[in-house]
């Protein structure tokens, strides 16, 4: 078994997240002989039924491997880097209607059928079962978030996301999702607040900078997150004022008055409007 053999099938399951299935590494023109020898000299590590993978591969994906299941619904959006709300602890993973080998793992199982047929080779749901497993697994405001940040990130659009047969919890969200939140927390404000029946603009632009809501014509909702320090928070109070001076009224909120402390904000919210501070003057 050569050097460069040996370096190229290394190499193979690297750009395989670290895990490649014995069939796909034989496909892609590495031997068994190589595959072997790697496997007894510690450079590869068997990660179930058919697959290697190199040991300090994903612990995640290694048991999704052993198990023959797929990473899904909120561990495979926050793998994608979509927004989650804090609190998901136990993963998420999607396995074959009636299989056995899920039974008793440390996991919250879904049975699903996917949405999009699963490769045999991927270890990770395609963000439209994802998105499918989302809506009916998470409460509506969580599940509206998650499917925003996905369509903010162009990881899907609405156009595409048409063209499936989805359940209620599903098409609801379709119905309502929007590609402008920035920062997924702006998702959960529009739902708790259409009640109101005024304009709700998210991701307008006013004097040189986005703000996150506006509530009828002049009264400014923004929503800090942890991105709000340093030279960031100095432009933001810039703007504040700048907005002030033309006759807006500027609100900030941050994480825990969102997600913890939502009365208060909404009692704030109420006052101003019933002050009029929404209208131009």
């Amino acid at each position: 078994m050569s050097s460069s053999s040996r370096a190229a099938a290394l190499r193979t399951v690297t750009t395989r997240d670290g895990l490649a299935r014995l069939r796909d590494l034989r496909d892609a023109g590495h031997s068994r002989r190589t595959i072997d020898g790697l496997r007894a000299d510690g450079a590869l590590i068997t990660a179930g039924r058919g697959w290697v993978a190199l040991p300090g591969a994903d612990p995640y994906l290694v048991a999704a491997a052993r198990a023959g299941i797929v990473l899904t619904c909120v561990t495979a959006a926050a793998r994608r880097g979509l927004w989650m709300p804090e609190g998901i602890a136990t993963p998420h993973v999607g396995a074959p209607a009636h299989s056995s080998r899920a039974a008793g793992l440390p996991a919250r199982v879904h049975w699903t059928a996917p949405l999009v047929p699963r490769h045999p080779s991927s270890l990770v749901d395609p963000i439209e079962n994802v998105l499918q497993i989302v809506a009916t697994c998470q409460p509506y405001e969580h599940a509206l978030a998650v499917w925003e940040s996905a369509l903010h990130q162009k990881l899907t659009d609405i156009d595409l996301l048409r063209g499936f047969t989805w359940g209620p919890a599903a098409r609801r969200l379709l119905a309502d999702a929007q590609p402008w939140s920035d920062a997924g927390l702006e998702t959960y404000v529009v739902p708790r607040l259409r009640w109101l029946r005024l304009p709700l603009r998210r991701q307008t632009w006013l004097y040189g900078h986005r703000v996150d809501l506006l509530i009828g014509d002049r009264l400014v909702l923004q929503i800090d997150g942890g991105t709000h320090v340093g030279r960031q928070r100095e432009s933001d109070i810039a703007h504040d004022a700048e907005l002030r001076l033309r006759g807006y009224t500027v609100f900030r909120v941050g994480y825990r008055q969102m997600m913890h402390d939502w009365p208060a904000v909404q009692d704030l919210l109420m006052r101003a409007v019933a002050q009029g501070l929404h209208q131009a003057r």
